[in-house]
């Protein structure tokens, strides 16, 4: 037996490749298109020298693939499949016979479009999404234009779903035209090949950018027409909070069947299509390619009020247009789902275009909705290119449906990993820059939640939310939470970054230890400000968009076994927990009626990575308990029946208790995490 091959040469030309392309959202849109590469190598079992393909898998992106994010065939046997090719309407067949094909253990999962690579005779292929390309797809007369933009260099091949059969066909076209480099696919995207991998690159590049100078030369000034009036885009601060204040409502309506994470964006591309007069009819048109519609729906919802419609009646509309969207998607199902189709998933919109303002876009994560996004931009691309030469002319909505309601696009879904407990929740941590709040912020966002980090120190929140990885899971917030203003600021970040908030956390505090006599009637308000006002604040805030929503939601707050059990020296601190305690019972028994759950948790010696102990609180506790301050954890667990000391993460794990989906039906706790403190029972 032949010693185990090493990797081959040309996988990491493949994937320099792969990434130089994935690199420009002109070339190719998130996890579109695929590249791959042919050689020979030995057969580990015979050591004779065989043909290979390496091809990206189903489900990865260009622009960070890596070798195990390569499908290995075997050429010889691929192309074997020709002979029991069992024609267009068994094609989805093939594709579970790509795993006898595979080399070794085969890498990934070979994708729909591994018969477009394997079939051609080209050493290297490229198929790409580029904008430029899509629009020449997906124009009314994109065969002519095709032939006036490339002459005999780039081929037109009529829309075919992505398959077996449409293999077949680009590597006739190959043969065919041996002059060629590449294809325009109708209704799709791009085709390149090459001997090299060098004149396969170039050659997609060739076919971008001669399309992109094409469009821009060829094109008329103004695809979208002229502009609406009133239609223009709100000032930026405006049209921010306008979407702050719609984002709840819009979140509630896109989760009417289940929950989403949104993402806003109100960039140039978007505000400028929306502010034109076409923008109605071609929104009304959908998306394309199926990378696009598979991520944005077969069209968006699409509000019909200027951006100074008053806010009731624009809420009023929009609940209107969702109903209408939620009964013309049912329908859409209808008219094309045959007796073997997967169920319908959802009717709610993934997209929603709101003139003056932006794009709401919606999915399981943040990753996802933002992506979603992405991918409605670059439809908006095609359009302006397809009607600045032509007309925009999508494919057939049955053939959509086809794509949408796929089986492999099922089967793909169900090989989904599960939800996390925590996954479409989106939490807001204030105090979250270090000690408890930092290790709730971890937790929730280890159990999938969203997180807005929420601290009175910038650097810290944002370490923490660098720490947590980044915008997709965790974004900063600097906030002052005794500030009405700056609360209010720190809610609508959350809006615009997630879509909306399901969960809070009231951590913000600090501790001032003193005697009666000694505590100053300063000490008493900023001790009050901070805990008993600021949670009150957030609170309030957080409840207004809750309700919004109509999702329900979680409010938490750590207040301690000093709300409970009276000590000497404490009077400012514990009278503001005991102050934070009741505020859970008040606001249990208000925000019931609209699924909202308010709890709290009872910590005590929390000293390891408290950043209120390291604050000076250490100190003074330690003084009225007259043991050294490095010895105050182990003081404190010898007082407490299980003989424990209590860290962040034990809250932590508290705070996922009560919103980790068990405790469904628990309102109005306080959950002690104190390691037993019997004074401080609750009676």
């Amino acid at each position: 037996m032949a010693p185990a091959s090493k990797p081959h040469p040309a996988v990491g030309a493949l994937i320099a490749r792969s990434h130089r392309l994935g690199a420009d959202p002109r070339n190719t849109n998130y996890a579109g298109g695929n590249t791959s590469a042919k050689g020979t190598a030995p057969d580990p079992v015979t050591g004779a020298e065989i043909e290979l393909m390496w091809v990206k898998g189903s489900g990865g992106d260009l622009g960070t693939l890596t070798e195990p994010g390569l499908a290995v065939l075997r050429l010889d046997r691929l192309r074997a499949l020709t002979g029991v090719y069992p024609g267009v309407d068994r094609e989805d067949e093939m594709v579970a016979a790509f795993d006898f094909c595979a080399h070794g253990k085969g890498g990934a999962a070979p994708s729909i479009d591994t018969a477009m690579h394997g079939l051609l005779d080209a050493a290297h292929v490229d198929h790409l999404h580029p904008d430029s390309g899509i629009a020449l797809a997906c124009a009314a007369d994109g065969e002519a234009l095709t032939k006036e933009c490339f002459g005999d260099a780039v081929v037109w091949v009529p829309w075919r779903r992505p398959g077996f059969r449409l293999g077949l066909d680009i590597a006739a076209v190959h043969k065919a035209h041996p002059e060629a480099i590449g294809c325009v696919l109708g209704g799709h995207g791009i085709t390149a090949w090459g001997a090299t991998s060098e004149e396969c690159e170039a050659n997609s590049l060739r076919i971008i950018r001669t399309a992109e100078t094409f469009l821009a030369q060829r094109g008329k000034a103004e695809p979208f027409g002229p502009e609406l009036p009133g239609y223009v885009p709100l000032p930026a601060a405006e049209r921010r909070s306008r979407a702050a204040a719609l984002a709840p409502l819009l979140r509630g309506l896109a989760s009417t069947d289940r929950p989403q994470v949104g993402h806003f964006t109100d960039s140039d591309t978007v505000l400028d299509f929306l502010a034109r007069a076409e923008h109605p009819r071609l929104a009304a048109l959908g998306t394309s390619c199926p990378d696009h519609f598979l991520r944005t729906k077969v069209r968006p919802l699409v509000l019909d009020l200027p951006p100074t419609a008053p806010l009731a009646e624009v809420a009023t509309r929009l609940k209107e247009l969702h109903a209408r969207y939620r009964a013309e998607y049912a329908a859409y199902y209808r008219r094309h789902a045959a007796p073997d189709s997967p169920a319908m998933r959802g009717a709610d919109p993934a997209i929603v275009l709101v003139p003056g303002v932006g794009m709401f876009s919606y999915g399981k994560d943040k990753q996802t909705a933002r992506v979603a996004g992405e991918f409605y931009v670059n439809a908006v691309n095609v359009m302006r290119g397809a009607e600045a030469v032509s007309s925009y002319r999508p494919i057939e909505e049955a053939e959509k449906f086809r794509i949408e309601y796929w089986e492999l696009e099922e089967a793909k879904l169900r090989r989904m990993p599960a939800p996390k407990p925590l996954a479409t929740r989106i939490a807001l941590v204030t105090g979250a820059g270090s000690g408890i709040g930092r290790a709730i912020a971890r937790r929730l966002a280890a159990e999938g939640a969203c997180v807005v980090v929420a601290d009175l120190d910038g650097d810290s929140a944002a370490a923490v939310a660098q720490e947590l990885g980044g915008p997709d899971t965790a974004v900063p917030v600097t906030v002052d939470v005794t500030s009405e203003e700056q609360v209010e600021a720190a809610l609508e970040q959350a809006l615009l970054a997630f879509g909306g908030v399901d969960l809070v956390v009231n951590n913000a505090g600090i501790s001032i230890s003193k005697p009666l006599l000694e505590t100053t009637a300063a000490d008493w308000d900023r001790q009050h400000a901070i805990m008993a006002r600021g949670s009150f604040l957030v609170s309030r805030e957080a409840a207004r968009a809750m309700i919004a929503q109509g999702m329900g939601g979680d409010i938490v707050y750590i207040a301690s076994k000093n709300a409970v059990f009276a000590g000497p020296n404490n009077i400012a601190y514990s009278a503001t927990k005991a102050d934070q305690a009741h505020q859970v019972r008040l606001l249990a028994a208000e925000l019931g009626e609209h699924g909202i759950r308010v709890n709290g948790v009872n910590p005590d010696g929390v000293v390891r990575g408290s950043g209120i102990f390291a604050g000076g609180w250490g100190a003074q506790r330690a003084a009225v308990y007259g043991v050294p301050e490095e010895k105050l954890g182990e003081f404190y667990a010898q007082r407490t029946l299980l003989k424990r000391e209590v860290l962040p993460e034990h809250v932590a794990n508290a705070v996922f208790a009560l919103t980790g989906g068990d405790l469904t039906h628990t309102t109005g706790l306080h959950v002690p995490v104190d390691a037993g403190v019997a004074a401080a029972f609750l009676r």
